[in-house]
């Protein structure tokens, strides 16, 4: 509990301009909290306070969302991220995600496995004070008390917090998309054990790809790690292609999941999901295009529990789909320069409607033929008028 509530200025003159005032609009806002049907926190299906967070940060986007590189997972996104990572378990010993957020992603755990089959607790860590301080309060909003937890105030890619805790058997995140980080500015960084393996560090303005090498040295060799990722990371050259070279000579790469557009707080932008084992059974990948997977929800695309399933499917069965899933072989991955973008292997089902040729140069004769008609009888009509008029 402690410093919970440390950046709360109740003091701020936002508030009210006198005590009384500020009082007052306290108390109104308490009551208010107090009246909202949330029902019991041990039967819910739905993080209510992380939800009007993601609410909140969705209406403020432009000011606090992108400039704080802050971008918040919805329910059906962190509930597929979970399910993708367990397939096949009833049970983990950890869960882990490096960028936690409000906590939603790991909470989701609780809902698919149930909190006591996630044996030694939920772990995470979080750049911003008041969401990691959100963090914390969501575990307890969700009955996972104190001894099951371990959340950490800090940045993951420079001062991880769970040195001792890892390697973790489940790991899930949405990290911050192409946020900047030291990088190559600072040369220790490349004797990192979590980034030495690639040989090469990535850049300094698209952070993506650290965390990627970090989540992979901290996964268990029989866990599976389940990452949201900018679309660039899966076909940008430079130090970036080096990096997916070394998971990809490495076997590391087990997925590639291209998501709808629009589904995400923030940007509207398609992201993608990258899964990666250390265990793999065979050196192919599995492209999976969901891009049409989603329903309109207001003014957010939306995936639906139909949606999930398709997805979920399609990567527990791992064979190919045409249209909607393939199974790429190491070898042409790497003639493809290590390029692993879904666009690049999986063809898209062309929807438009068949046309006969014949039958349209007929149509555009017919048309020609009655234009020339139309224009011979205008042109007696003009002519007729401009006798009379003269």
């Amino acid at each position: 509990m402690k410093g919970l509530f440390d950046d709360l200025e109740v003091n701020s003159a936002k508030l009210g301009q006198t005590v009384a005032k500020r009082n007052e609009k306290l108390v109104k806002l308490l009551d208010a909290i107090g009246d909202l049907s949330l029902g019991s926190f041990s039967d819910h299906t739905i993080d209510a306070f992380g939800d009007a967070y993601e609410y909140l940060m969705q209406m403020y986007a432009s000011s606090a969302g992108k400039s704080g590189g802050e971008y918040y997972t919805p329910q059906e996104v962190s509930e597929l991220l979970a399910r993708i990572t367990v397939v096949g378990k009833t049970s983990v010993n950890k869960v882990y995600d490096p960028a936690c957020g409000s906590g939603s992603l790991l909470l989701k755990f609780a809902k698919v496995l149930g909190k006591d089959n996630v044996r030694l607790g939920f772990f995470g860590q979080e750049i911003n004070l008041t969401t990691y301080n959100l963090a914390r309060i969501n575990m307890f909003l969700h009955d996972v008390n104190y001894e099951k937890f371990d959340l950490s105030h800090g940045d993951t890619l420079l001062d991880p917090a769970h040195w001792d805790e890892e390697p973790f058997e489940a790991i899930v995140s949405n990290p911050p998309y192409s946020t900047k980080w030291e990088g190559d500015a600072n040369p220790l960084l490349i004797n990192d054990p979590r980034y030495s393996p690639a040989g090469v560090l990535a850049p300094k303005s698209k952070a993506d790809l650290a965390f990627t090498m970090h989540m992979l040295h901290w996964l268990a060799v029989n866990g599976t790690a389940a990452i949201v990722e900018f679309p660039g990371v899966l076909y940008r050259g430079g130090a970036e292609q080096k990096i997916r070279k070394y998971l990809v000579d490495n076997n590391y790469v087990d997925a590639v999941i291209q998501l709808p557009p629009d589904l995400f707080f923030g940007t509207t932008i398609a992201t993608c999901i990258l899964v990666l084992k250390k265990s793999k059974k065979d050196n192919t990948v599995l492209f999976i295009d969901a891009s049409a997977e989603f329903v309109r929800g207001g003014n957010k695309n939306k995936l639906t529990e139909i949606n999930q399933q398709r997805i979920l499917d399609a990567f527990t069965e791992r064979r190919s789909e045409e249209y909607f899933a393939k199974l790429i072989p190491y070898e042409e991955i790497k003639a493809n320069d290590y390029n692993i973008a879904v666009s690049s292997y999986v063809e898209r089902e062309d929807t438009n409607e068949a046309v006969d040729i014949a039958a349209l140069n007929a149509e555009i004769a017919r048309i020609v033929t009655r234009q020339s008609e139309l224009r011979t009888q205008i042109d007696a009509i003009v002519a007729d008028l401009e006798g009379n008029n003269s």
